[in-house]
């Protein structure tokens, strides 16, 4: 078991997500090159100053603008928006690991009565039309259905026809979303844009053991350390704490994970074997630790864990959006704001895209934090980035609105 003091790992844990020093990834490329370091990205629709996707592409990438991340889902095909994390946006190299995830859909779909003669009428418009949304397939009525997406979700009685049958075939892996016009979802067949032998390869993990092993390294991966226990990194996942509990002994038996202590955290943290040269070069002061300050995303992976965060950076974040007004102890939309080695506190934003302003609202500093010239200038400076980031040509600070 490795020792390391709980600043190493703040600075590991920066380092990893690329938020220290100069950007390590710059334009859609970087974009790109960051999704495939992550495995998977957070997907929500909720778009106050950016969507949960892209600002976690924002605040790590150098001139990240929106259309990036739309052109490589729906233009280049190099991303896929599909269930891993929840809703997610990940690598399309990564299709073939999710085909028992495919299967599984389709035996849970056959179990629904009607179900195959509307694929069929939805795949003849669809070959005959191309891509289509649950208002536009021509298909009427509703039908008691459940979204395999998420195993555990609510039953949705009386579903629109459309809508469900668009998501079965979808989940299956016969169609890809084609496109988004705001939060609408529009479908075509996976055969149109992806090549034969993708779609078509061998399932690398040869069982469902295999392939737990193979999602939990991605979330360390991910997040950069993570503990064996209860989390909300490993959402999507459906393991209990004995399969997790043995995954972890026999990738730990193995060396794909090395186990470290640190400092005051009762439990081992757990790095991909492949990140090691990283915390060594961090306990040996050989990274590059210039303060950079960026606003992060809501579910960004690095908070995939809050309780992981709060441990070693005494940080607590709750996001509030879903927190009745009056309880709120912040605001509505809240991104953490990370300089330095410190998250020092929080910023609620809003893109008024009308008038082309990004309205910072309010800015929290957590306790102890000095409000210098240094600091002040370097918050100014990643607003400026924000509201281009946000295509807002001013921002409208609180000084100007009092």
């Amino acid at each position: 078991m490795l020792q390391i003091t709980r600043e190493q790992a703040k600075w590991f844990l920066l380092a990893k997500q690329g938020l220290l020093g100069a950007y390590r990834w710059s334009g859609k490329e970087g974009a790109l090159q960051y999704v495939r370091q992550a495995g998977c990205i957070q997907y929500d629709p909720v778009d106050v100053c950016g969507k949960n996707a892209e600002l976690t592409l924002q605040s790590r990438v150098k001139g990240f603008r929106k259309r990036m991340l739309y052109d490589l889902l729906y233009r280049d095909r190099l991303l896929v928006d599909y269930s891993d994390k929840e809703l997610a946006v990940w690598p399309r190299e990564d299709w073939p690991y999710f085909a028992g995830y495919r299967e599984r859909s389709r035996i849970h779909g056959a179990g629904f009565a009607g179900i195959a003669e509307l694929e069929e009428q939805a795949l003849r418009y669809i070959r005959e039309h191309g891509p289509v949304s649950s208002d536009t397939l021509p298909i009427e009525g509703k039908i008691f259905w459940h979204s395999s997406m998420h195993w555990s979700g609510n039953w949705h009685k009386e579903s629109l026809a459309s809508r469900s049958v668009l998501e079965q075939l979808y989940t299956d892996g016969v169609l890809l979303i084609h496109h988004k016009s705001g939060s609408r979802k529009y479908y075509d067949l996976a055969e149109r844009y992806f090549p034969k032998d993708l779609l078509e390869a061998e399932n690398p993990c040869a069982d469902e053991t295999a392939f737990l092993k193979w999602r939990i390294l991605r979330r360390i991966g991910a997040v950069g350390l993570l503990w064996n226990r209860r989390s909300d990194a490993w959402l999507g996942i459906s393991m209990t704490t004995g399969q997790r509990d043995a995954a972890f002994a026999e990738m730990e038996r193995d060396g794909a994970i090395i186990g470290a202590a640190a400092e005051g955290i009762r439990q081992p943290l757990y790095l991909l074997r492949e990140d090691l040269p990283l915390l060594e070069a961090v306990t040996e002061d050989r990274i590059d630790r210039k303060a950079r300050l960026e606003f992060l995303a809501p579910l960004d992976p690095m908070l995939w864990d809050r309780k992981l965060i709060e441990a070693i950076f005494g940080f607590h974040y709750s996001w509030e959006i879903y927190t009745p007004k009056e309880k709120r102890q912040y605001g509505y939309y809240v991104l953490p704001i990370v300089y330095g080695q410190e998250l020092i506190g929080r910023i609620e934003a809003a893109a008024d895209h009308r008038n082309a302003v990004l309205q910072v609202k309010n800015i929290w500093f957590e306790p102890g934090v000095r409000q210098t010239k240094t600091l002040n200038g370097a918050i100014g400076c990643a607003a400026a980035r924000f509201a281009r980031f946000n295509d807002c040509k001013t921002v409208a600070d609180l000084s100007d609105q009092e």
